[in-house]
């Protein structure tokens, strides 16, 4: 199984185009050892040809262009992407879908019913696509039930739901549901081996800690390395757990449950104030030392 990490920055990506904070200003400056990162997303396959994608973030056009495995092969309109899986329906996440309009066949997306009904009401992406390629929607299980993608051979697929938030224009904001964000494991079954990939994650649930101990890799919330981080930047009152986001140091934090398993460790979907992007600050030695790494665009895992 092969993973490419296609973006590994939270919303805005990083630097932020209208961010002035310690970490922006010194990546353009080139005083901070870091490098800069798009908007999280992921693809995986089992054969190094077909792909499945995870998310579909507004950079997306640049960062299939960076990805010569997805690139058009086989006559003049063709592309490497098979399918597509949305984690939730945030505008990093699903804006991307836009930009895959001009494909020759509807895109096959598979998500949850509440992702679904954001993107056809509060969000109505599926129904501008009506007017370009089309979308054919295969609804996700919730219950850990595997599933397969059709064309995508040898690999399997196991979604269940975790505690967040609804996007701002959903209709179901300030009620959540079951389906609004969500995790997958993704299990090569000729091996065995299995990701975990949970870009949001703001609880850890006993599915979730499963997820964690059975994993041989797994792929989870870096956004924040402090609950009240963008307030401490002053940028927002808005603070990490309220936004769904476990930040990674604290008690009970990040660090702490994956001090417990054994698993390759990696954050992705940082957010551009987390001192952990600076390859020199106190907090990714922290990281280094506890064998935790940081995701950036381009990087590929083999399992």
């Amino acid at each position: 199984m092969i993973i490419r990490v296609l973006g590994a920055g939270a919303g805005g990506g990083f630097p932020q185009w209208n961010c002035n904070c310690l970490n922006c200003a010194g990546v353009r400056k080139g005083t901070l050892k870091a490098k800069p990162r798009t908007q999280s997303s992921i693809a995986v396959s089992s054969d190094g040809e077909r792909w499945v994608l995870f998310n579909a973030s507004p950079d997306i056009r640049t960062q299939l262009e960076q990805f010569p495995a997805a690139h058009p092969k086989h006559g003049i309109r063709d592309t490497g992407i098979k399918a597509i899986v949305l984690i939730d329906s945030q505008i990093d996440h699903t804006t991307g879908l836009l930009m895959l309009r001009e494909s020759t066949a509807p895109l096959e997306i598979y998500c949850s019913e509440m992702v679904k009904q954001d993107l056809t009401t509060g969000f109505p992406l599926f129904n501008m696509l009506t007017h370009y390629c089309g979308v054919n929607h295969h609804q996700l299980p919730l219950d850990g039930t595997g599933f397969s993608i059709s064309g995508i051979e040898d690999l399997r697929f196991y979604s269940h739901s975790l505690k967040s938030k609804a996007p701002p224009y959903s209709p179901h904001r300030h009620d959540p549901h079951d389906g609004d964000n969500i995790g997958v494991v993704i299990e090569q079954i000729s091996t065995g081996q299995k990701i975990y990939y949970a870009p949001g994650l703001g609880e850890i649930e006993p599915h979730v800690q499963t997820a964690l101990e059975t994993a041989d890799c797994i792929l989870v919330d870096g956004t924040f390395w402090q609950h009240d981080e963008m307030e401490r930047a002053g940028i927002s009152k808005k603070r990490a757990l309220e936004m769904g986001h476990l930040p990674q140091s604290g008690p009970g934090g990040m660090m702490e449950h994956l001090a417990r398993v054994t698993a390759r460790k990696i954050l992705i979907h940082i957010n551009n104030t987390n001192p952990i992007l600076d390859e020199n600050s106190p907090e990714r030695q922290i990281l280094d030392s506890a064998g935790i790494e940081v995701a950036y665009d381009g990087l590929e895992i083999s399992l």
